[in-house]
């Protein structure tokens, strides 16, 4: 069997996230335990409110996936198994970079979770106007994708709007300034194709928005000096793997203000073999976007032991998805 590695993006951190995995997976514990104390009691009792400040959530999040990642591999390592292997590696936006860990690029946690904390950081400080507060949002439009761009186009007038994630056939995430989403939200209402739904986000993620933050991130990563992935791992900014020789600090810096080809992603990784998706992370909204793009692709998910007790029957043809 082909398995596709999916790691999970922002959005679905909860208070106690990896806390099951802590007790009861020693990688697991490896990973918090190089994290540091703030990070778990972040990840293990941090109210919602706190879990979603961009420059907490994003560390946060990093570190439960590849907490989940080390637990998966734990397991992997006792079965033997040759029925199986992986044939590529993707993550949603933040999840990137933890595809980018797994893959060896990022060469140690630390260094992960000291470049999503500044990412988190300055992706944040970006999204906010003079008076400190956010200038965006991001808003979850429901339809056909060419009628959400030409809705887009409509109301962006002066200001910034634009299609951010493309998930699903059905499914296209709208970022911008408050004002032009606003138009966005009062148009698809008009027009009656299109449902629009404030996301609760902190800021426009992957808009020109977050320009100011993408030069730091650059420095930052060819300071980090990222080893080119070993293995097939698909981009967000191509919907492609990463070709050969890729200048990673440029592409990943560009990718916090460019749109995430999720849907071109996993088509990709189908017309590649892949038979069965793990998402890796809190929460299985990756999943469940990949069910839209596809309702027959088979899927299961990692994120505390009773995930993962489940993924590893599924593996050894004990449990059907």
């Amino acid at each position: 069997m082909k398995i596709g590695i999916l790691f999970a993006g922002q959005g679905a951190q909860y208070s106690g996230m990896g806390n099951n995995l802590y007790e009861n997976s020693q990688a697991a514990r490896d990973v918090f335990d190089a994290a540091g104390e703030e990070i778990k009691e972040w990840c293990f009792n941090g109210t919602k409110e706190m879990l979603r400040m961009t420059s907490i959530t994003q560390p946060c999040i990093y570190t439960v996936t590849m907490a989940a990642h080390g637990a998966l591999l734990e397991e992997l390592a006792k079965l033997h198994l040759d029925a199986f292997e992986i044939t590529g590696m993707a993550g949603f936006s933040l999840g990137e970079y933890a595809a980018l860990t797994a893959a060896g690029s990022i060469d140690d946690y630390k260094k992960g979770i000291g470049i999503v904390s500044k990412r988190g950081q300055w992706m944040n400080e970006a999204g906010l106007g003079e008076d400190g507060e956010p200038v965006g949002g991001m808003i979850a439009a429901f339809g056909d994708r060419e009628n959400i761009l030409d809705c887009v186009e409509l109301c962006r007038e002066n200001g910034i709007l634009e299609c951010v994630n493309f998930n699903s056939p059905t499914q296209t995430v709208v970022a911008g300034d408050k004002a032009a989403l606003e138009r966005f939200r009062k148009r698809s209402k008009e027009l009656g194709h299109i449902k629009a739904i404030p996301l609760s986000v902190s800021t426009a993620f992957h808009s020109s928005i977050m320009e100011p933050s993408v030069e730091k991130l650059k420095q930052l990563l060819i300071k980090e000096k990222l080893h080119q992935p070993s293995g097939r791992l698909y981009s967000n900014i191509t919907g492609k793997p990463f070709e050969e020789n890729t200048d990673l600090a440029e592409l990943m810096a560009k990718q916090a203000m460019s749109p995430v080809y999720w849907q071109e992603i996993i088509e990709n990784m189908l017309k590649d073999g892949v038979e069965l998706f793990i998402e890796i992370g809190p929460g299985t909204t990756l999943s469940g976007i990949v069910k839209k793009i596809d309702h027959e692709i088979k899927t299961t998910h990692v994120e505390d032991m009773e995930s993962l007790h489940r993924t590893i029957g599924i593996l050894k043809g004990e449990i059907q998805c």
